[in-house]
């Protein structure tokens, strides 16, 4: 964590006058140009970011987490655009805090604005240690999966060529984070358009599939309905999983440019795009694949290509490896953000706050991040992991449109350029609560680890953050690393920026 001694800006003086540093690019040596992230991200990116980030693999994979719990497949539709819509709400409300808190770090921003460090730590802490990495992992091994999958049609794939080309994908997508933040929206936007298009094929084909009269699905579309609301509740829990993310982009909005007007146009048109191609997909899919297989664990877009496009077939498995490439980087992108604004805060080591003095980026964050990924790709339990912990991401979320009610009574006159109705924040605050206590009742085990994880972020946070008065040599050994880093990565804390 940072050294209460080592200010920024002493950080910089001292790199700023060793000779180590003196043939530097001379953007540093006459201050010609502001070490700071600069505002890269347009509009188009920002759409790509949130679309990239919320369309992964499940939706490709297999839907089966929603339609099992409701039972039909007419229920599965309407849940699939409840959730759409909810998270339309949520992202309405991040719109007023991005927009009034124009902070990078989305959630963790707002909780440390409204309730002060020690929840934003623990926030911080089970993100960054456990959610992002992990999920990051998965995503990469989905993508080595899939890119393989049309070598080993009819047999398992071996798991150490899966595991190295997930190490491959990671290093790719650190090393293009690291060297231009430009590169980088490149890539989620090339890839966004990749998933988005195979997604509007098999919307097509299933178009076709109905003129054709495959649609004995929805003859009786309500049967099989599950009566248990609890279930349903769990349906619709899954289904959300699916649109998560679209809060990603109020991670970067520092380097969003024009946010105030950019922001909010991003969210609508992303989830409303999303939101439609969700729906039509699974009608598509109910085309062609049954019920029955996919509760049976089918990957529905592979066998959907399988039936349709005969020895083309493959094309579906390079898909979805586009589109869990896409997904590596936007969770890379974006989470980078989170350890950057952590070390900003003094919640994580200071070099994780500082900037690439050639390239202008992230640097030790987006390097950090790459490495944690890559340890969790030698663990077995990553999914266990992410089931433990992943109530933590609704509690947070919750949390932030909690921050925009206290807010509204206790800062009621600060610039709100979007100012949501009432209504909406109290809304998602009330399904929330029912989202964040529903595990409790379902899977009370797993919570309780869940909950254990949370709380281990609260020794780290009393003895590396709150404690002032720590021994002289831990302060100078931290000190010492923090600008031994500097040098070696060749980086130095972010100059302020003009308000």
């Amino acid at each position: 964590m940072a050294s209460p001694k080592l200010k920024a800006k002493g950080s910089y003086d001292i790199v700023h006058e060793n000779e180590a540093m003196n043939d530097g690019p001379k953007a540093v040596e006459n201050k010609q140009e502001k070490i700071v992230l600069k505002p890269k991200i347009t509009l188009l990116n920002g759409i790509t970011v949130i679309v990239g980030s919320i369309i992964g693999s499940g939706i490709f994979v297999s839907p089966k987490g929603v339609i099992g719990n409701c039972g039909s497949v007419g229920l599965s539709l309407i849940i699939w655009l409840l959730c759409g819509l909810y998270s339309m709400v949520g992202a309405y409300c991040y719109s007023e805090l991005g927009t009034s808190i124009v902070k990078s770090g989305a959630d963790y921003a707002y909780i440390f604005v409204t309730f002060g460090p020690f929840l934003a730590f623990l926030r911080i802490w089970v993100e960054c240690v456990v959610v992002r990495p992990c999920t990051l992992a998965i995503v990469a091994l989905t993508f080595a999966y899939y890119v393989i999958e049309p070598l080993f049609p009819d047999c398992a794939q071996p798991d150490d060529a899966v595991r190295l080309l997930a190490a491959l994908c990671i290093m790719v997508l650190t090393f293009v984070n690291a060297y231009d933040v430009k590169l980088s929206t490149r890539v989620q936007d090339v890839f966004t358009y990749a998933k988005v298009l195979a997604l509007i094929l098999i919307i097509l084909t299933g178009f076709v599939q109905l003129g054709r009269g495959q649609y004995e699905a929805f003859l009786n579309p309500f049967e099989h309905t599950e009566p248990n609301i609890g279930k349903i509740s769990l349906a619709f829990y899954s289904g959300l999983f699916a649109y998560n993310g679209w809060n990603y982009l109020n991670f970067v909005i520092e380097e969003l440019k024009d946010p105030y007007k950019n922001l909010p146009k991003a969210i609508w048109i992303s989830i409303t795009l999303v939101t439609v191609i969700y729906v039509l997909t699974n009608i598509a899919y109910f085309t062609t694949v049954e019920r029955k297989e996919i509760l049976g664990g089918a990957a529905v877009a592979v066998m959907f290509s399988k039936r349709l496009y005969t020895v083309m077939w493959w094309i579906m498995p390079v898909f979805v490896a586009l589109s869990t490439f896409g997904g590596v980087n936007g969770i890379l992108f974006t989470t980078a953000r989170l350890f950057y604004v952590g070390g900003r805060e003094g919640h994580m080591p200071q070099v994780l706050s500082m900037v690439s003095i050639q390239r202008l980026t992230p640097m030790p964050a987006v390097m950090f991040m790459g490495f944690l990924s890559m340890l969790y790709l030698f663990s077995s339990d990553i999914y266990a992991l992410i089931n433990y912990v992943g109530f933590a991401t609704w509690l947070s979320i919750g949390g932030s449109i909690v921050a925009l009610l206290v807010l509204r009574k206790t800062q009621p006159n600060i610039d709100r350029p979007i100012k949501v109705h009432l209504f909406w924040p109290i809304l998602y605050t009330i399904v929330t609560i029912y989202l964040v206590v529903l595990p409790l009742y379902a899977s009370p085990f797993e919570t309780g680890i869940g909950c254990a994880i949370i709380a281990t972020g609260i020794p780290v946070y009393l003895i590396f953050v709150a404690w002032k008065g720590k021994p002289k040599f831990i302060d100078r050994y931290m000190d010492s690393m923090t600008i031994w880093l500097q040098r070696f990565l060749m980086v130095v804390p972010e100059e302020k920026k003009e308000v």
